[in-house]
């Protein structure tokens, strides 16, 4: 089921774009008004948006929550704040009484501002985390078991197995975990069809079924060759470049051997029989070590001829699974930020402001679960930025209370103009180097 349909239209994916960012922000400036709010310190503003204010109200704790025309980020605007980077006004200030004082960011105590600065990035660790566990508590997990959920929608001419079927061996080969099973299938040559040993309705049987590895589309990769090319979920490559295959580690070795070059697909979707060609694009993919590899790609995973069954997962096992997850994108993307910065990948992976903006809409395309799942991922993406050490971040504000809390004072008012000046000139500049990216990367 499609979120929305045709959502590579600029509008939709604009559309797709602001509906993730907003989510995000708000989460994230919601970190920072809520624990702000527990430790004394006042919100005046809670803006989604910038520039004209569209719709607002104020609260029984005098915050103004407002929409402004500009869905692009968001910000809260604490008492004593100058601007929505927390700047300091200092005039505001020092007319304040003692009292109110303690009630404005900058005079809080420094536990209380570093708290509110760091909950921020948090929110967005602790949005991702609840949306992977979700996610995996309504899909569920595969069994042990390899025992066949939902058949894949195959050609009348493929043979597939049953929903139910307990698979004992295949090829001649016992199987009795699915992680046996993949590991079987992935050392088997392809072939038209092969042999089962199943289970069925409680008695055991041989049965003759198609390649355990169809080269079946299971996903899409958005800004990828496949999805420009209009490969979708469920399309069977049966053919490249005029070749038959029936495996997906055939469709592997011919886009590595492509280098590149153009390729004819055949394809089998819902009875029908399409052409497609595309070009593999390279493309740098993190390794188990830590490292980089740089690989053909057309953009698309395959898996078995059916779904597994699946289990119940717990809401402890879900979380924990979750925060790895979560772990996982912020492993990658420091990896790949280092290994851009040395040389070792190209820094078109730095996607700026459009590239992004299309990915929400391919993902969106792709149906609300997909679209969900990027939101996570783009939440931990947020947070990690959030807190790069870069003054006007939140992770350059707790640079300057890590020196008050060795130092035992602020930094003076004039160098945090300076350092804000700074700050601001560096993530202006990375903006603008990812957005070059976005127009003239391949």
């Amino acid at each position: 089921m499609e979120f929305i349909p045709d959502f590579g239209g600029f509008a939709f994916t604009l559309l797709a774009f602001i509906a993730a960012l907003s989510v995000i922000v708000a989460i994230h400036e919601y970190g920072h008004y809520i624990v702000g709010r527990w430790s004394g310190i006042h919100a005046e503003v809670f803006s989604i948006g910038f520039g004209p204010v569209l719709l607002s109200r104020v609260d029984r704790h005098g915050t103004k929550w407002q929409l402004a025309a500009l869905p692009f980020g968001g910000y809260v605007k604490f008492l004593g704040d100058s601007d929505a980077a927390s700047g300091k006004d200092a005039a505001a200030i020092d007319a304040l009484d003692v009292q109110e004082r303690r009630r404005s960011m900058h005079g809080a105590p420094l536990w209380a501002r570093a708290a509110t600065v760091a909950a921020g990035p948090i929110f967005n660790f602790i949005l991702s985390i609840i949306i992977f566990a979700g996610v995996l508590m309504v899909s569920g997990r595969p069994v042990e078991a390899p025992i066949v959920g939902a058949p894949a929608a195959l050609p009348a001419e493929r043979i597939t197995l049953q929903e139910g079927d307990l698979i004992l061996a295949v090829d001649g080969q016992p199987v009795e975990t699915l992680s046996e099973l993949y590991a079987t299938a992935r050392d088997l040559a392809p072939s038209p069809t092969l042999d089962y040993r199943v289970e069925r309705a409680g008695e055991e049987m041989t049965v003759t079924a198609s390649f355990l590895l169809l080269p079946l589309v299971q996903s899409v990769t958005p800004q990828s060759a496949a999805i420009e090319a209009g490969l979708e979920e469920g399309d069977l490559i049966e053919a490249v470049n005029g070749t038959p295959i029936y495996a997906f580690s055939e469709l592997r070795e011919a886009v590595d051997a492509s280098a590149g070059a153009p390729m004819d697909l055949t394809i089998w979707r819902d009875g029908a029989r399409l052409p497609i060609t595309l070009s593999p694009r390279r493309t740098d993919l993190p390794t188990a070590d830590g490292g980089f590899e740089t690989r053909w790609l057309i953009g698309i995973s395959g898996g078995l001829i059916f779904d597994p069954v699946t289990e119940r997962v717990g809401l402890w096992s879900a979380i924990v699974s979750g925060a790895d997850q979560t772990w996982f994108v912020v492993r990658s993307s420091l990896s790949g930020l280092w290994h851009m910065i040395t040389g070792a990948i190209s820094s078109c992976n730095l996607q700026g402001p459009i590239g992004i903006a299309e990915t929400s809409g391919a993902a969106a395309s792709q149906g609300l679960d997909n679209f969900i799942w990027f939101i996570a991922v783009l939440s931990t993406a947020v947070g990690l930025l959030n807190l790069f050490p870069i003054p006007v971040l939140d992770g350059g504000h707790l640079m300057f209370h890590a020196y008050e809390a060795v130092s035992g004072k602020p930094p003076s008012d004039k160098a945090l103009r300076v350092f804000m000046t700074v700050g601001l000139t560096l993530l202006l500049s990375l903006m603008l180097f990812a957005l070059t990216n976005d127009l003239f990367c391949p």
